[in-house]
C-alpha cells in the first residue's frame, strides 16, 4: 500500500510539474512588492481553485492574501503549506519567492489528491509581504492556525539545510520633540530634539557592551531636522531589537526604551514610541517534524545537511511556530555554487531546471512527511508533545 502511495506521489508531481513552473515563471515575470502582489496572488487562487480548493480571498481583510481549503472524504489531521510571493524593490526575486510559492502551492495540490483516501484536511496559505509587514503575523494572531496540526514553508537557498531558528524581532520607531529657535540668534529658546535623537544613539552604543553577544540594537535616523540654522523640534529613529528568544527580546526592548527615555529627558525634550513594521517572534523548529522531513530528503537521496540552519535575521514563519508545530527547512536551487540570496544572481537560478527538480524532490519530501503524519497518529503525537513542552 505504502509503494503504491509513493509511485502514485511520484507520478502527481511530474502530472503538475507543468503547472507549478509555469506559475513560477509567471510570478518571476511579474515581480510585486509586498501587499501589492494582485498578479501573483490571483494566480495562486486560480491554480488552486482549479484542484478543488475552496479559497476564502481576500482573507482577513488582506487584499492579496488566502486561504484555500480542500477536505478530505475521511476525517483526519489537518497540514498546512504556507506560499510566499512577494518580490525585493529593484532586483524584483531575488528571494526566490516565485519558486517557494509553487513549490508549497504544490504540495498542497498533491496532498489533496491523497486525503480523500487516507484522510485529513489540506490548507493552503498565501501569506503576503514576507519581507516587510509579513501577514503570517497576522494570520498567527487571528487563529488561523488553531485547527491546523502542523505547518510547512520551504525556502530556496544555496543548499538544502534543515529547519533552524530565527531571532526575535521588534521593530520600533522613536519620535523626540522638541521646540524651535533660531540656532544662532536665539538657542536658548529652544529645545534640540535632535541632541536628544543623538543622545538615544550614544545611549545604546554604551548598552551594546552589556547585552548578549547574539543580541542586535540597529537603527537609523529618519528625520533629523530641516535647516542648520533652526533647532529641531521634531526627530525620529527607526530601530530594530533582535534577541534568540522572547523573554530576552522583551528585556532588552525595555532597556533601549529606557535609552531614549534618557536621551530626551538629557535635552528637555519629550519622546514616543511605537512600531513602524510587525515584529517577529524566535523560529521555534519542532526537531521531531523535522528530522522526519529530514529522513524522507535522505530517502529522495538528497544530501540533506541536518545541521540547523540558524539565522541571524527574523522571519514571520516564527510567530507561526510558537503557534503550531512547524518547520522552515531550505532546498538547493544554485547547483552546487554559493550564491546569495536577495541578488539577481540567485534570482535567475530560480529558473533553471535544478531549481525545478529541486522543486519536484522537496515537495515529494513534504508530501511523504505529511502522509506519515496522517497515517500514524502515534508520530503525530510526538511532535505535538514536543510542541507542548517547546512553548511552556
Amino acid at each position: 500500500m505504502t509503494q503504491d502511495r509513493d509511485k502514485k506521489i511520484k507520478a502527481l508531481i511530474k502530472e503538475l510539474r507543468p503547472e507549478l513552473q509555469a506559475l513560477s515563471e509567471y510570478i518571476y515575470e511579474h515581480p510585486e512588492l509586498g501587499h501589492e502582489e494582485v498578479k501573483s496572488s490571483k494566480a495562486h487562487v486560480e491554480l488552486l481553485e482549479k484542484h478543488g480548493f475552496q479559497v476564502e480571498y481576500p482573507y482577513l481583510g488582506i487584499e492579496t492574501a488566502f486561504r484555500a481549503v480542500y477536505k478530505g472524504k475521511k476525517e483526519g489531521p489537518s497540514i498546512a503549506y504556507l506560499s510566499e510571493y512577494d518580490a525585493l524593490p529593484g532586483i524584483g526575486h531575488g528571494c526566490g519567492h516565485n519558486l517557494l510559492g509553487a513549490t508549497d502551492t504544490g504540495a498542497g495540490i498533491v496532498l489533496s489528491k491523497l486525503v480523500d483516501d487516507i484522510g485529513g484536511t489540506v490548507i493552503v496559505l498565501g501569506t503576503p509581504a514576507e519581507e516587510t509587514n509579513g501577514d503570517k503575523v497576522t494570520m498567527a494572531d487571528a487563529d488561523t492556525f488553531e485547527a491546523v496540526d502542523v505547518a510547512f514553508c520551504t525556502h530556496p537557498s544555496d543548499g538544502y539545510y534543515a529547519s533552524g531558528t530565527s531571532m526575535a524581532m521588534e521593530a520600533i520607531d522613536f519620535r523626540f520633540y522638541g521646540q524651535t529657535a533660531h540656532a544662532a540668534a536665539a538657542p536658548f529658546e529652544g529645545k534640540n530634539a535632535l541632541d536628544a535623537c543623538i543622545n538615544f544613539f550614544n545611549n545604546v552604543s554604551s548598552l551594546r557592551q552589556q547585552i548578549h553577544p547574539t543580541a542586535r540594537v540597529h537603527g537609523v535616523i529618519k528625520d533629523g531636522g530641516e535647516a542648520a540654522n533652526v533647532i529641531p523640534d521634531y526627530t525620529r529613529a527607526e530601530f530594530y531589537v533582535r534577541a534568540m528568544n522572547m523573554p530576552y527580546l522583551n528585556e532588552l526592548k525595555e532597556k533601549v526604551i529606557r535609552c531614549a527615555e534618557a536621551g530626551a529627558l538629557a535635552a528637555d525634550c519629550k519622546m514616543e514610541w511605537g512600531h513602524y513594521e510587525a515584529s517577529y517572534k524566535n523560529m521555534i523548529t519542532n526537531e521531531t517534524l523535522s528530522s522526519l522531513y529530514n529522513e524522507k530528503m535522505q530517502e529522495l537521496g538528497l544530501d540533506m545537511i541536518t545541521e540547523e540552519r540558524d539565522s541571524m535575521g527574523s522571519m514571520d514563519m516564527g510567530n507561526v511556530s510558537q503557534v503550531v508545530p512547524a518547520i522552515n527547512p531550505y532546498f538547493e536551487i544554485t547547483n552546487g555554487k554559493a550564491v546569495s540570496a536577495h541578488t539577481t544572481e540567485f534570482r535567475d537560478c530560480t529558473l533553471t531546471e535544478e531549481a525545478y527538480q529541486a522543486m519536484e524532490k522537496t515537495i515529494e519530501a513534504l508530501i511523504l512527511t505529511a502522509t506519515e503524519l496522517i497515517t500514524d497518529p502515534e508520530k503525530l503525537a510526538q511532535v505535538k508533545e514536543e510542541f507542548a513542552q517547546a512553548i511552556k
